[in-house]
């Protein structure tokens, strides 16, 4: 048996094992029950910690009581609509909507990777694809069947290009040179996971950004390496039945609206520029309102609305960018357009909002029942005594991300049940939240791209079966999995150079945290 049938038939078993599973709204609805039934077995048998930290004895609260019962009745409403992410996520969405309404992704992506050189191209592709995670799933739309049209069309085989573009996409997803939504929504995540530890911390979204800069090209290279190293030579020359199809260049009306757009651009980041300056120094303590977004009290831009206000940020600068462009290339005739955009974002999440719910009333819960803050203590005890290292510590956390991720595929969902236990753990064990953050975004992504509960799974078969009518499961799988075991050597050799080095992983977001 070769080993693409060993790997087609153990990811039979993973589908129908995945397959099996409830839909995660449900989950987190069995999770949040179970965790009354345990908040009532914990203070039975008086399951207590010693808060390493206040030297408080730390006793769970019964849910499965009266007083929690009423608790649940009281609080349902409150905990849904006080859940971090569900705003973040919500407000960032309404403006990327406004963007890809009006073309303006879609347009930036083709001449991007239209315009690079033919040396280049599969690089342009893997960053492209990469860049395409700011505005969610684009790139998999986009992106990706635009990636084997390309390598049709230059006389390359088309799967290779899919290839490449959906390693960018999905296994880049910790990667970006900006942030998207799915960093204010894994801050949120994070933030209220370490609050079980301290009440007032704070996760901003730019906390790994450092991180994720960086990994932009690292992982563009490697994946272009992995493409022309492995994938091509494997695939060979392509002798299907599909004929090139003529890649459509930028209209003249798309390029005024690029035009637009990039007079735009600069615009705002003069304006970003000058609210973010460091207040009374140089030439700009003569420029009125200079650092008008820094922190008023101490003049700093860590902790200062500058930081705090990213989504808002987001929010703006996507809406403004999309209204520009759509001015400039007539794609927008009014208003009823922009808002028809925005409606079509927020269309999308119903589901999501659903499971937000959910994970909301568990989270709320695992908080109250201090379970959460038991477990953590008592864990990082156990892993203390085991007497594992750090690196090795973070090394596990990366290998469970990647192994849960192919069962689970939504990256908050995971995010939601793994953070209230991961993230106070780490904190008493001494990790900062926002590196375990990223110690399960890294996790999260080398797996997504060999993920059948990946949401886009099915779409990207699809595309190779364009080209091979053959393709399958076992042909994804095959073609894919040479980038998912290189990124993540690749990203855990940088973990490890990282923690080593000891620098930021982002603004204000150190490794280490020190009760």
């Amino acid at each position: 048996m070769n080993s693409a049938n060993i790997i087609s038939k153990v990811l039979g078993v993973i589908e129908r094992v995945g397959n099996k599973l409830p839909h995660p709204a449900t989950l987190f609805a069995m999770f949040a029950v179970l965790i009354i039934f345990l908040s009532g077995i914990a203070s039975v048998f008086n399951i207590t910690a010693l808060h390493p930290g206040t030297g408080e004895v730390v006793k769970p609260f019964n849910l499965f009581s009266q007083e929690g019962f009423h608790m649940i009745m009281e609080k349902m409403v409150v905990n849904f609509t006080s859940f971090a992410p569900l705003g973040t996520v919500l407000t960032a969405l309404l403006g990327i909507g406004i963007a890809e309404a009006s073309g303006l992704m879609s347009t930036s992506l083709r001449l991007l990777v239209i315009s690079a050189p033919k040396k280049l191209l599969t690089f342009a592709i893997v960053f492209a694809g990469i860049l395409s995670n700011t505005a969610s799933e684009v790139g998999y739309v986009v992106l990706v069947p635009l990636g084997g049209m390309i390598f049709l069309a230059v006389g390359r085989h088309p799967i290779a290009g899919i290839a490449a573009a959906f390693a960018g996409v999905s296994g880049g997803y910790s990667a970006n040179l900006l942030l998207g939504t799915i960093d204010p929504l894994l801050a949120g995540l994070s933030e209220e996971a370490a609050r079980i530890i301290d009440s007032t911390y704070v996760v901003n979204p730019a906390a790994n950004y450092y991180f994720m800069f960086v990994s932009t090209f690292f992982i563009s290279i490697i994946g272009t390496w992995v493409t022309e190293k492995v994938v091509v030579p494997r695939l060979g020359d392509y002798k299907g039945d599909a004929k090139p199809e003529e890649i459509r260049s930028i209209t003249d009306s798309e390029k005024r609206g690029l035009k637009f757009t990039v007079v735009a651009f600069v615009v705002l980041v003069i304006i970003l520029l000058w609210s973010a300056v460091p207040i009374n120094e140089g030439f700009w303590q003569n420029v009125p309102l200079s650092g008008f977004l820094r922190d008023p009290e101490t003049g700093g831009l860590l902790r200062s609305p500058f930081m705090s206000g990213i989504v808002a940020i987001i929010f703006l600068v996507a809406g403004i960018l999309g209204v520009v462009y759509g001015i400039g290339a007539k794609t927008l005739k009014n208003d009823n357009d922009v808002i028809k955009g925005m409606g079509k974002s927020m269309s999308t999440l119903g589901t999501y909002i659903v499971l937000v719910f959910f994970a909301a009333q568990f989270v709320a819960y695992f908080n109250w029942t201090n379970l959460g803050l038991i477990f953590a203590i008592q864990g990082a005890e156990l892993i203390t005594s085991i007497g594992m290292g750090r690196i090795a510590l973070l090394v596990s956390l990366v290998l469970v991300s990647a192994f849960i991720n192919l069962v689970i595929g939504s990256a908050s969902a995971k995010w939601a049940i793994m953070a209230p236990v991961f993230i106070p753990m780490f904190m008493l064990l001494g990790y900062s939240p926002e590196f375990t953050q990223l110690a399960y975004r890294v996790g999260d992504s080398v797996t997504n791209i060999i993920a059948p509960m990946m949401s886009y799974f099915a779409m990207i078969v699809a595309f190779m079966e364009k080209y091979d009518k053959k393709a399958g499961i076992g042909t994804i799988i095959a073609t894919m999995l040479p980038y998912s075991i290189v990124f993540l050597v690749t990203w855990l050799l940088m973990l490890i150079a990282w923690t080593i080095i000891g620098v930021p992983i982002g603004p204000g977001a150190p490794l280490f945290f020190e009760l």
